[in-house]
């Protein structure tokens, strides 16, 4: 292993794999099979902590669950202590003792160091015990990390602009999508609606009496409200559905591949959910809102994203001036919308 690690070749190599692109996962797989030529066992794992603070498993090779498991718990191990850790059998290994029900295997955790800081570990497993703990001569070792170090600069910098990307298109308050994502994916699937012949649909959602809970209970207990009504509405999305914050109290879904009576049923089941939920019981309250949602759908009332945007807009004010607390779709008569409507609550009909 010296004499492979000795050679300027083999490290230009990693060095040029871990920067060939900047996914998380495939540099990861990088490092991996960097090192497997220096280290042979059939087992490995990735684990890292991005900017955030967030430790996950970023790739993984030739592992069953146990030995995953196994692998992790070395992985900690190394993170914690920041220095290599070597097992002949992690199954009886004192130091992994708060871990329960290995199997017998063999491990070598290496840690990964980016900007003097140990942010992660690579753990190399065998599937059967050694008779004796691996070890390192402290050249071999030294040259080994050293040739760790661009991967986990690579990684490192990769998970920062995962995390900086995701941020940008997060809404802080709700954790949803932003309005400028919506905007993005909006134009993205009309494009891609028109090509396909496909439709897609659009849901606009305006919490009603919104206002009257800033007003009688201070905008923190406000702000405490969005966040649940978006957890309702993400929880009764489809997995395929964007759903966004459009800004205030507004919310928006994009649904691919979506027509108009599919598109209802969503807006609907969102309509009777947020109706049952108790708000604010948390801070001993039980405050009741409804929502009104606007419905439009590409190609039926729309050509283009803004006319989409448009249409599903003008939709949920038709539901605010005839009672709130319904779904309208744009485009339906009046008499068929109404008949659209699950509940109409007949109260103020001017916008919050």
């Amino acid at each position: 292993m010296r004499q492979r690690l000795a050679r300027a070749d083999a490290l230009t190599a990693v060095v040029r794999a871990v920067n060939a692109n900047l996914e998380p996962e495939k540099i990861a797989d990088a490092i991996i099979g960097g090192i497997s030529d220096w280290i042979p066992v059939a087992g490995w794992l990735v684990r890292f902590s991005d900017e955030g603070g967030e430790v996950r498993t970023v790739a993984t090779r030739g592992l069953s669950q146990p030995l995953e498991a196994a692998a992790q718990a070395t992985a900690e191990f190394v993170m914690s202590a920041g220095d290599v850790f070597c097992s002949a059998d992690v199954a009886a290994d004192e130091r992994l003792s708060p871990y329960d029900g290995f199997p017998p295997a063999a491990v070598i955790g290496l840690p990964l160091e980016s900007r003097g800081r140990v942010l992660g570990a690579v753990v190399a497993i065998d599937r059967v015990p050694s008779a004796r703990e691996p070890r390192f001569a402290a050249s071999s070792l030294a040259v080994l990390r050293a040739a760790l170090e661009p991967g986990a600069v690579a990684l490192d910098n990769a998970l920062r602009i995962q995390r900086a990307e995701a941020l940008s298109v997060t809404d802080d308050l709700t954790q949803l999508y932003n309005s400028r994502y919506l905007s993005q994916v909006l134009r993205r699937e009309t494009k891609r609606a028109t090509r396909s012949s496909r439709p897609v649909s659009l849901l606009f959602i305006d919490l009603d009496g919104f206002k009257a809970v800033n007003d009688n209970h201070g905008h923190l207990a406000g702000s405490a409200a969005l966040v649940e009504a978006a957890a309702v509405i993400r929880i009764n999305a489809r997995e395929t559905d964007i759903v966004a914050r459009f800004g205030g109290d507004e919310f928006a879904l994009v649904l691919p591949d979506t027509g108009t009576d599919g598109a209802e049923m969503v807006g609907a089941r969102i309509r009777e959910r947020i109706a049952i939920h108790q708000f604010l019981r948390k801070r001993g309250l039980d405050i009741r809102l409804t929502v009104s949602v606007g419905v439009a759908t590409l190609p039926d009332v729309a050509s283009s994203a803004e006319q989409l945007i448009h249409a599903a807009d003008e939709a949920m004010y038709w539901v605010k001036e005839h009672g709130k607390d319904g779904v309208h779709v744009a485009g339906a008569a009046d008499e068929s919308a109404r008949s659209h409507k699950s509940v109409l609550s007949g109260k103020n009909a001017a916008r919050d």
